[in-house]
């Protein structure tokens, strides 16, 4: 089977950032709530390939008890691959800040879009909209990655990710 053929037929490989478990459980996060959820409902339906990070798992485990194991469970529900660290992780990463896409506070931010990248992965959901999930980063990650020999990744809404499948159904 060609390449083309093989991922118009694999499922979508998609990277769940740290902010979809926190609007997962907030339900006061209204409409982005709702769509997180059917994201996940999505994943548990065989829909993507969920991947998350060590990383995500970090970040998590800062959350208060009662919600930070809701969080780690939820992780197993989806049979969600763990993606680890490496060097060339954090070369991208460092590359995203070091270019002005990422602020330097805000690496683990980079780092995510480097795990995707690295990995190959087809989509990057999040809720960060200060960072991730804006248009400046999207282009420029894709620019440095091709720069890099790498795919770009689409950084996406779980609202935008929910509603592309439907287009596509």
């Amino acid at each position: 089977m060609d390449r083309d053929n093989k991922k118009r037929t694999d499922k979508p490989k998609i990277y769940m950032e740290t902010t979809m478990f926190n609007f997962y459980f907030d339900e006061e996060e209204g409409e982005p709530h709702e769509y997180t959820v059917r994201l996940f409902e999505m994943i548990k339906e065989g829909v993507f390939k969920a991947y998350t990070s060590t990383f995500v798992i970090n970040e998590l485990k800062k959350a208060r008890e009662d919600k930070r194991s809701k969080m780690l469970k939820l992780i197993d529900e989806c049979s969600m691959i763990i993606l680890d660290e490496n060097d060339e992780i954090n070369m991208m990463g460092r590359s995203y800040v070091r270019r002005g896409i990422i602020p330097p506070g805000f690496l683990t931010d980079a780092l995510h879009i480097a795990t995707a990248t690295v990995y190959g992965l087809d989509i990057i959901a999040s809720m960060n909209l200060k960072h991730i999930v804006k248009n400046k980063t999207i282009e420029m990650t894709g620019i440095i990655n091709i720069e890099n020999g790498y795919d770009t990744v689409k950084i996406r809404s779980p609202k935008e990710v929910v509603e592309d499948v439907c287009k596509i159904d």
